[in-house]
């Protein structure tokens, strides 16, 4: 049954993250710590490799296919920031929890920070026809944000996805399926450092591996479904779907700051 939860909340989360550019782990975080089956390093841990695999997915894919809408001149210098952000979020939490002897309060502290950026996103996101935009193209700007973005994205263990696009929606003055698809290529980036970190620290290896598969699976499974109805969904359809999630992932984070507490 425990796996099950895992292979389906890894899945739909998955499909979400892939319509909406979020990645999935702003959902599978939240959601896994609500069941309380894993401490919060471990799902930290499993929600990025998951975001990993659907995004590398989704970004091959679309390279493969030349479907690809990444702008080179802004994505890459974010992508390469988000990398080194990765590596130097994974190294903040690992001080938190270093500093912190119950996992439980890491997980307080996580879920505190995702309730905030959440909330923030969901009012960025319902006023933003209203507010005026960017067009940034400095390469050094550009490399200073996605370091940032990074180290949020691999500090939360979330990808950064919804981040990601009120970064690039005000930023860049990108387009909701463009900024979804560029998201989607910059948490490739951060989560692919975070993990190349984690192998090198050994926090890999105190993971189940039949856990680990199963999300890998449900990720790259719901990337597949989301990104064929990604195509099929208008822009003002997805706004409406990513403004719901983040209401829903504002209530479960309020949640387990009760329940870490």
């Amino acid at each position: 049954m425990l796996y099950l939860i895992f292979l389906l909340v890894c899945f739909f989360a998955s499909v979400i993250g892939a319509i909406c550019g979020i990645g999935g782990g702003v959902i599978i975080k939240p959601v896994l710590d609500a069941f309380g089956v894993m401490d919060a390093a471990q799902i930290s841990f499993l929600s990025g490799c998951t975001v990993l695999s659907m995004t590398t997915y989704s970004v091959l894919k679309s390279k493969i296919k030349g479907e690809s809408n990444i702008q080179k001149n802004t994505g890459l210098p974010l992508a390469l920031g988000a990398a080194f952000g990765g590596i130097a979020g994974k190294l903040l939490f690992s001080y938190v929890k270093s500093i912190s002897p119950d996992i439980n309060k890491v997980g307080q502290i996580q879920a505190a920070c995702l309730a905030v950026v959440t909330l923030g996103t969901l009012i960025y996101t319902i006023f933003k026809s209203r507010i005026k935009t960017l067009q940034i193209e400095k390469i050094t700007v550009c490399l200073l944000i996605g370091l940032i973005l990074g180290i949020l994205s691999s500090f939360l263990g979330i990808g950064g996805g919804p981040i990601n696009l009120v970064v690039l929606f005000f930023f860049f003055s990108m387009p909701t399926k463009t900024a979804a698809e560029n998201s989607l290529y910059i948490i490739f980036f951060s989560q692919l450092a975070s993990l190349v970190l984690s192998l090198i620290n050994g926090e890999a290896f105190r993971t189940e591996l039949p856990v680990l598969l199963l999300m890998i699976v449900g990720g790259i499974g719901g990337g597949i479904v989301g990104r064929a109805l990604n195509k099929k969904i208008k822009e003002t359809t997805v706004d409406k779907l990513f403004i719901g999630l983040m209401a829903v992932i504002i209530v479960i984070n309020i949640y387990n700051i009760y329940r870490f507490g």
